[in-house]
């Protein structure tokens, strides 16, 4: 699926090059005896960000359809937030990251030998948690109840957003290497505006978990029902489904929340583009070999 590879990729990016900047800065100050403690604790976020993703996909198992989807809804609101905080964080944390975790790194490695550990710990973890939280949210949303419980998530969601993640780390060793430059500022604008849009059909999703777990009303109050023209089952269907969230039977509760939510949203999005300096280089810092 495009929208669980591209937040593969988008957050995969982002801890890669935390990584590439976190290792960069070590070997150039000639303080490569630090880097055990930078790989213990990116070691240790993958860990748990692995172990979120398997306790996501293990809850299904343990409750009534009505609980499944109360849960479901809440952390699919939940994973609107941290996509949400996300986009405008990085459109506007892209040029100034490398020097933040530079002066983390400087404050860390003058203290006590788990600092620096917490350091990549923390840099890492939250991109993990993010993508964990997120791509099951959006994964569960695409592929919809069809399944039995304990099957939200099928192989090709997790393939696409693992190849994602894949994709992030090569990048962001080609980075370190030197061998590429990213404009991260347009890189996180564009990625930026395309998830306001996923997220939005996750929350709109989410909404409509709420309501099959009767904490909402309008189950059956429908804005829309078009699928005698947009068959849920065809290529289209899917596509639509698997990178839009796009639902051809929708309530209007739904479709309420989507616009409430992509109109502000994408309006100070753009408020926030034009606002940023011009005279800034987006491009990062790592180039050690």
């Amino acid at each position: 699926m495009l929208a669980n590879y591209l937040i593969g990729l988008r957050e995969g990016l982002e801890a890669a090059l935390v990584v590439s900047i976190l290792v960069a800065y070590l070997v150039k100050s000639d303080r490569r005896h630090l880097l055990p403690r930078v790989w213990t604790g990116v070691g240790l976020a993958v860990l748990l960000s692995v172990a979120v993703t398997l306790a996501l996909g293990l809850q299904s198992r343990q409750f009534t359809f009505e609980t499944q989807e109360l849960i479901g809804g809440v952390l699919s609101i939940v994973a609107v937030g941290f996509v949400t905080w996300m986009i405008f964080w990085m459109a506007g944390a892209a040029r100034t990251i490398g020097t933040e975790l530079r002066g983390r790194v400087d404050d860390a490695a003058d203290g006590r030998a788990w600092s620096l550990v917490l350091v990549a710990f923390l840099a890492v973890g939250r991109e993990g948690l993010e993508t964990a939280l997120i791509m099951w949210t959006n994964t569960r949303a695409a592929i919809g109840r069809d399944l039995a419980p304990g099957q939200v998530q099928s192989s090709e969601a997790l393939v696409a957003g693992a190849l994602g993640i894949l994709t992030a780390v090569a990048l962001g060793y080609l980075v370190y290497r030197g061998a590429i430059s990213i404009n991260l500022t347009r890189f996180f604008t564009w990625t930026g505006a395309f998830l306001i849009v996923v997220a939005a059909g996750v929350l709109a999703y989410g909404v409509h978990d709420l309501q099959e777990a009767q904490f909402l009303p309008g189950l059956h109050s429908l804005a829309w029902n078009v699928e005698d023209v947009i068959d849920p089952n065809s290529w289209y269907g899917t596509l639509l489904k698997g990178v839009l969230n796009f639902s051809p039977r929708t309530t209007r509760l739904e479709a309420l929340v989507w616009v409430l939510y992509v109109v502000p949203v994408s309006l100070l999005f753009a408020r926030s583009i034009r606002r940023r300096p011009t005279t800034a280089r987006p491009a990062p810092e790592p180039a050690a070999r």
